[in-house]
């Protein structure tokens, strides 16, 4: 979180990990340190999930962390990365799933890809 409070003062990491709707929502909390911190684990956990890290076409701010009605997150991939996805999976279809937590200093995420 200390690395990352750092980063989020500076508008082009912002622009270039998260998207226009997560930049607008982060404007609504209270704690912009935990609300990134969270989407920030979950991006990652996904590129490492999916095997490739950031890169093969592979951007954070095309991975875009949601909340259901009821406050449970989720993903929506799109852009390039959505391309990637299909071809690293070869079209098969996928189910991601996402689990965030965070404690004082520290934000966790994991997901997981099943076929």
């Amino acid at each position: 979180n200390n690395r990352l409070k750092k980063l989020i003062k500076n508008k082009k990491f912002i622009e270039r990990v998260f998207t226009l709707n997560e930049q607008i929502k982060s404007k609504k909390m209270k704690n912009k340190l935990n609300f990134f911190s969270k989407r920030y684990a979950a991006k990652e956990a996904f590129s490492k999930a999916l095997g490739t890290g950031i890169s093969n076409g592979i951007k954070f701010n095309e991975i875009v962390v949601l909340n259901k009605k009821s406050g449970k997150p989720y993903i929506n991939i799109i852009g390039q990365t959505k391309i990637a996805l299909n071809k690293k999976l070869k079209g098969k279809k996928s189910k991601i799933s996402l689990s965030l937590s965070d404690e004082k200093k520290y934000a966790v995420a994991f997901v997981t890809i099943s076929l």
